[in-house]
C-alpha cells in the first residue's frame, strides 16, 4: 500500500476513488472539514446525507460526490478528545478500519482522508497520525490488494509533518 501525506484543500482533490469528510453525528453539515466538503459538493450533498439518519461516532457511511473532483464522499464521525480516558483512540481507529472497509468494498482502489477529529475535536495530532497510520496499515496486512493508495490531505504544516513523520517511522517497521 502507498501511504502519502500532502498539503492540500481535501475538496480539491480529484486524484481518487473517494474523500473522507470528518462528519458530526447529524452528517448534515458543520464545521472545519465538514462545512467545507458540504459547500463545494452543492446542497444535493445535504439532501442525500438527510436520507441517512446520522452516523454514531466510529461508524461511516457513502454518499455520492456531487459538485465535488471526486465521485463519493465517506463520512466517518471521529471522536472528541477528552484526554485519552473515554476509548478516543479505539473510535479513531474505527473511522479509518470502517472508511477504508467501505471503500474496499466497493472496489475504490485510492481514497484520501483528513486529520480526523484534530480541528475542533481536539484530538492531538500526533497521536491521531499515529492511530491512523497503524490503522490504514493493520487493514492493508488484512485486506491486501484491496485499497492501494491512502492520501492524508493536511491541512497546515504541522499536520503534514506529524502525517509524514508517522508514515515514515511505521513504513520502516513492515
Amino acid at each position: 500500500m502507498i501511504l502519502e501525506a500532502v498539503k492540500a484543500d481535501i475538496t480539491k482533490i480529484d486524484y481518487v476513488d473517494a474523500i473522507v469528510n470528518a462528519a458530526n453525528e447529524s452528517l448534515l453539515g458543520g464545521g472545519g472539514v465538514d462545512g467545507a466538503v458540504h459547500r463545494a459538493a452543492g446542497s444535493k450533498l445535504l439532501e442525500e446525507c438527510r436520507t441517512l439518519h446520522g452516523c454514531p461516532t466510529g461508524e461511516a457511511k457513502i454518499t455520492k460526490g456531487y459538485d465535488l473532483p471526486v465521485g463519493y464522499v465517506i463520512h466517518t464521525v471521529g471522536p472528541i478528545w477528552h484526554g485519552g480516558s473515554w476509548d478516543e483512540e479505539r473510535l479513531l481507529s474505527s473511522c479509518y478500519y470502517n472508511s477504508l472497509k467501505i471503500a474496499a468494498d466497493r472496489g475504490f482502489t485510492s481514497v484520501a482522508f483528513p486529520s480526523i477529529s484534530t480541528g475542533v475535536y481536539g484530538y492531538p495530532v500526533e497521536k491521531a497520525a499515529k492511530t491512523a497510520v497503524s490503522t490504514v496499515l493493520d487493514f492493508a496486512s488484512k485486506e491486501p490488494g484491496s485499497v492501494e493508495k491512502v492520501i492524508w490531505a493536511c491541512f497546515d504544516d504541522r499536520t503534514l509533518a506529524a502525517y509524514q513523520a508517522e508514515i515514515d517511522l511505521q513504513k520502516g517497521t513492515i
